[in-house]
């Protein structure tokens, strides 16, 4: 069977580039392990997600540096995709069923590690949701909000990178429990999406902010509740020193800081002290038995208009590359997709 895929060409250092990956077409033999009952599946690829945790699985790390494994350079990516069952050997699955998870970045995929499949039911939203609000970024929002952060109704919230997969998701939910809540992000079409579709109260280009401590003073001048964490670096100093007494931080991300070959302190950590904040990291992997109770919310939301969800989407594993290096500039508006099949 020809098989076009995207391979890592080496390991990366700094921000990575599009010639860090090749897309190649080659034949090759896929088929389920001997025995009907081996467990894997095989799939064809519909929809990829592309996500900023992908950038650190570029790096050669050493086992127990990190909770996800680096690449293998010479080898396909992987991350998070919806597929389509052609082959199952897995009894938990049936040819024809549409799964989500973790799956190769190529057009058809043999997946052992079934136990990190997701078989899709509802099939009356876009199966590209699965990538995003009904997949893993939805589960980080929704763990990250309301386990991590113990919203109350009428707090105030603060989210950065907020047009991004996560970040559109949290703000939604903190509206939705009843809080005041505002986002940053890198352009004025996003700042607008913020305030005039996802319903924050306000929104602010952090790259116009010549001051984030004085922008961040404006917009919270009682201070800060909640700040769901996704940019690191100087935002999450400014931020803390505008943290409200009790205040929580959840920590799902860095990006200001995953391309730096030397990272970036932070200053202002007697604040978590002087506050009594509590700073906490997560990862969705740890929350996937909340994963029903996500749908229960969601989706009714979803098909009320209650939430809205927008995507950027890219057509062809060819795209792939490009998609992903954008994470990093900041290219993308909203959830990036790349279309593999429409079927």
């Amino acid at each position: 069977m020809r098989n076009k895929q995207v391979i890592l060409r080496d390991t990366v250092s700094g921000f990575p580039k599009e010639s860090d990956m090749q897309v190649t077409t080659g034949s090759t033999e896929l088929k389920l392990p001997e025995g009907s009952s081996s467990g894997a599946v095989l799939v064809k690829n519909l929809y990829l997600s592309c996500d900023p945790y992908m950038r650190g699985r570029m790096t050669k790390r050493q086992p127990g540096d990190s909770y996800v494994n680096s690449f293998n350079p010479g080898s396909p990516l992987t991350g998070y995709g919806v597929a389509k069952v052609l082959e199952s050997g897995d009894p938990k699955f049936k040819q024809g069923d549409f799964v989500w998870g973790i799956t190769g970045w190529e057009e058809y995929s043999v997946i052992t590690a079934t136990e990190a499949l997701f078989k899709i039911h509802n099939t009356d939203v876009p199966l590209s949701y699965y990538t995003g609000i009904l997949g893993m970024p939805g589960i980080t929002a929704y763990a990250g909000f309301y386990e991590v952060c113990s919203p109350k109704k009428g707090e105030t919230v603060y989210v950065s990178a907020a047009s991004g997969a996560v970040g559109q998701l949290v703000g939604q939910f903190a509206k939705l429990l009843g809080c005041y809540v505002v986002g940053s992000a890198g352009s004025k079409e996003k700042v607008d999406l913020l305030k005039n579709k996802f319903g924050f109260d306000e929104a602010f280009n952090y790259k116009e902010e010549p001051n984030l401590v004085a922008a961040l003073k404006r917009y919270f001048p009682e201070g800060i509740d909640i700040y769901f964490e996704n940019v690191g670096g100087k935002m999450l100093d400014a931020v803390l020193l505008n943290m409200r007494i009790h205040g929580r931080i959840a920590v799902c991300g860095m990006i200001s800081q995953y391309n730096l070959e030397q990272p970036e302190g932070v200053h202002n950590l007697m604040s978590v002290i002087s506050k009594q904040l509590r700073m906490e990291g997560f990862v969705a992997l740890s929350y996937y038995h909340l994963y029903g109770k996500l749908l229960e919310m969601v989706v009714p939301a979803l098909n009320e208009g209650k939430i809205m969800y927008v995507e950027d989407v890219v057509e062809g594993l060819e795209s792939a590359p490009a998609a992903l290096v954008g994470l990093f500039a900041g290219r993308n508006v909203g959830k990036q997709v790349v279309v593999v099949s429409r079927e």
